[in-house]
């Protein structure tokens, strides 16, 4: 393990301009440097890197993070294996902290799971070219399906003979204990102590990690007996779970990253088959339904995915489910459906490579087109059926996180469903209302009490006394409210904004000393943002605002005097990540022109920081103020009373008043 202290060192010696210079060609643009993109393809340079906060930012595609980030992005590194790059390039020594016996222990079994399974790997293989029985039956399977001795190899293709215990006393002689043998699943133990090869008599598929080590086996049996499955995969163990697991990434990963763009298909043999066809960008799941781990997975070496399923119900069946998962991780999707009958392997055994590759390139499609018009032959001018269509295609419009995407998505189904997009766009909504709802629950908005009326008097229980909370927490329990898009998020992500780029900046303040006089003190941005918002008891509507928020509070109430922006930077959420880097990461600046040219001075950021501060938190109150009025207002045709009715008007003057108080501290007319 390395240890936190050497992991601070490498991270404070690293230049992040150096270590991407040496991946991208960056030229100098005032205090940042800018290149095109190494993650999209550009002609305009829109990739940004930031040396003072040790950032990147793409304002194109969106990548975005610190100099260890980038080489996980860009070498698919892993985590250790980029600090390591990095200490190297530094020249810094890496100190190992102690382990623990316990974690000892664990890196010594798993080690001997990783060589048992590479063990069985190179013996299988050996056996289905060396073996008089293994090249008859096992390596005649695979030239029987067209594939080479390259490809074959290429994969570690292999055969597990067909006899109860031939591969485990193999293992046994040359020193696999029983333990490891069984937590790899490569043999099973029966109570009684006797044990049987789990692969005995099938093909052998390895699985294969990243970096190219044995995680474990699919076994594809060769007999037509009806009581055994046709494929058996190893149980997950210490070192392998087949929903983190891509089969063929390993050999396929090159070609994805040079190509930006993968293929998926339903089994190894197409995996295999597409490779050997000249589409080496290929990969399957392994043994089980797509999982967000293996989109993921893919989204590490590409945004373009292409989903290859048979055309039978069944397979687009199974293409429907698996695209949703595609489309929420922000993957570009397309399908293509091979002839009722046919698969990757199939097609190419029939027609040849060219022919294969011909038919991907002139049958490929966007999903949602796909979608639309599989289920439009199913409508036949029923309006019941077509509304039902409707609903499901704007789901999946809705998993689309582009907003330029779902706008093409929503015109190409208008068209081709003969619906009005504003009918579609409507429907669209109501679906991300909802979904933005249920993402962003929080405790109720306590904007309705605690604000200051900026004359000096303090509101307390703005919304009445404790019979009026009583009686307004009834009326709200007789009705649902509409959800509505949260219009404070533009004053939200401006607090966020301030904090995460001027939180550690010092403010003055004209204060009176003991003696009555006036002497200057000083604050940081994120001690008077965070004073102001606690004490007037807000919370953030936007989740990732609260918690940049709740960070700054935290620490500050803890005695630190700053904060460490590199917390968000490096936060395990990537959605706070995302943001943080992204505010961080603003390529806004004043041009010289102005002053030279036009001699028209414009202040700086930080000239105007005091009054920004302010009339960001005043802002941010005010739209407060208007949610909760116009919370009230939505409260008057179901009061049932005069009596109820006087006390929502009585508590919408006392939130004018405030309103008003603000407006003018603001200079702005309220109407």
């Amino acid at each position: 393990m390395i240890g936190q202290e050497t992991i601070q060192r490498i991270m404070d010696i690293s230049r992040i301009e150096e270590v991407i210079g040496e991946f991208v060609s960056l030229r100098k643009r005032g205090s940042n440097y800018v290149a095109c993109c190494p993650f999209h393809n550009e002609k305009t340079p829109s990739f940004s890197v930031s040396p003072s906060k040790g950032l990147y930012k793409c304002f194109g595609c969106g990548e975005s993070g610190n100099v260890v980030g980038f080489l996980m992005k860009h070498e698919h590194y892993t985590y250790p294996e980029a600090l390591r790059w990095l200490a190297n390039k530094y020249n810094i020594e890496i100190e190992e902290e102690q382990l623990s016996e316990e974690q000892i222990e664990r890196n010594n079994e798993r080690d001997a799971l990783f060589h048992v399974s590479e063990f069985a790997q190179k013996y299988f293989a050996d056996l289905l070219f060396n073996d008089e029985m293994g090249t008859a039956i096992g390596l005649g399977y695979f030239h029987g399906r067209g594939l080479t001795d390259k490809v074959i190899k290429d994969f570690g293709l292999g055969f597990c003979l067909d006899e109860w215990d031939n591969f485990t006393n193999h293992a046994r002689k040359s020193g696999y204990s029983d333990n490891v043998l069984q937590k790899t699943g490569l043999t099973i133990f029966k109570d009684d102590g006797k044990c049987y090869d789990r692969f005995r008599g099938r093909v052998m598929f390895p699985i294969f990690s990243v970096s190219g080590r044995v995680l474990g086996f699919s076994g594809r049996i060769l007999s037509k007996e009806k009581q055994q499955a046709k494929y058996v995969n190893s149980p997950d163990s210490e070192i392998y779970n087949k929903s983190n697991i891509l089969y063929g990434l390993y050999q396929a990963k090159n070609y994805i990253t040079r190509l930006d763009k993968v293929y998926l298909v339903e089994g190894n043999i197409d995996v295999i088959s597409m490779y050997q066809s000249g589409v080496e960008n290929t990969v399957a799941s392994c043994g089980t339904s797509l999982t967000i781990e293996q989109v993921r997975l893919m989204r590490r070496y590409t945004k373009n995915v292409t989903v290859l399923y048979d055309g039978d119900s069944a397979g687009i069946k199974a293409a429907f489910r698996a695209v949703n998962m595609l489309f929420e991780e922000g993957m570009h999707v397309r399908v293509v459906l091979f002839p009722d009958g046919d698969d990757p392997d199939s097609y190419a055994q029939k027609y040849g490579s060219s022919r294969l590759q011909e038919y991907l390139r002139d049958n490929e499609t966007n999903f949602i087109t796909f979608k639309t018009r599989v289920l439009a032959d199913d409508i036949k001018g029923d309006p019941i059926r077509k509304a039902e269509v409707l609903g499901e295609i704007v789901r999946t419009i809705a998993l689309v996180p582009d907003l330029l995407e779902r706008t093409e998505y929503v015109a190409q189904c208008s068209s081709l469903l003969h619906v009005p997009e504003t009918t579609l766009q409507n429907e669209l909504a109501k679906v991300l209302n909802r979904k933005l709802y249920e993402n962003s629950k929080h405790t109720p908005d306590p904007a309705d009490k605690d604000l200051v009326d900026h004359n000096g008097q303090t509101q307390t229980q703005l919304s009445g006394d404790s019979d009026s909370d009583t009686a307004q927490s009834d009326i709200s329990t007789t009705k649902v409210e509409a959800f509505q898009l949260n219009p404070a998020q533009n004053q939200e992500i401006k607090i966020a904004d301030l904090l995460l780029n001027y939180g550690n900046q010092l403010l003055p303040e004209i204060e009176k000393n003991e003696n009555g006089e006036d002497v200057t003190v000083y604050y940081s941005v994120a001690q008077v943002i965070v004073a102001d918002i606690l004490a007037d008891n807000l919370t953030f509507a936007d989740p990732v605002c609260q918690i940049i928020f709740n960070h700054c509070a935290e620490t500050l109430q803890d005695g630190a005097n700053t904060i460490d922006m590199q917390f968000f930077v490096n936060h395990p959420d990537p959605t706070v990540r995302n943001k943080a880097t992204s505010l961080l990461m603003k390529d806004l600046h004043i041009s010289d022109k102005w002053a030279k040219d036009k001699h028209i001075y414009v202040p700086s950021p930080e000239e105007k920081l005091q009054l920004d501060v302010r009339e960001s938190l005043l802002n941010l109150k005010m739209k407060k103020l208007e949610q909760k009025i116009n919370s009230i207002d939505s409260q008057f045709p179901y009061a049932s009373s005069d009596d109820e009715r006087l006390m929502l008007i009585a508590q919408k003057m006392q939130l004018d008043k405030i309103r008003q108080n603000i407006g003018v501290a603001l200079n702005r007319v309220v109407g």
